[in-house]
């Protein structure tokens, strides 16, 4: 139950950040769970990947390479998805970080106070 409502928090976020950022547009509320969906299993299986052929170039940048696979990610979502375009690498940085920022604060409402 706590996954799908983390994928639906995931699709809230695409749309916000689709209605706020110029360059990036998702078609509908269906296309933005599917966005989340596939940008969940691209973190999850080709990320690692990434961070490991990309470890040196990580570590002389003191991690700031890291936005880039980011955004490789995003950019690999918006080429498997025809209803997700991000124009650009800048804006698919952008769109990385602002979706990270955003996920954060709504994962935060999603935890149980344990008193």
């Amino acid at each position: 139950m706590k996954l799908i409502l983390r994928i639906l928090l995931s699709a809230v976020a695409v749309v916000i950040l689709s209605k706020v950022l110029p360059n990036v547009s998702v078609d509908s509320y269906t296309t933005a769970i599917i966005v989340a969906i596939v940008l969940s299993l691209l973190n999850f299986i080709v990320k690692p990947i990434l961070v490991i052929l990309t470890l040196p170039i990580t570590i002389v940048t003191l991690g700031l390479f890291l936005l880039v696979v980011n955004a490789i990610i995003i950019l690999l979502a918006s080429n498997f998805i025809s209803g997700f375009t991000v124009n650009g690498v800048l804006w698919a940085i952008i769109f990385s970080l602002l979706l990270s920022l955003l996920q954060s604060i709504l994962y935060s409402l999603l935890k149980e106070d344990k008193k």
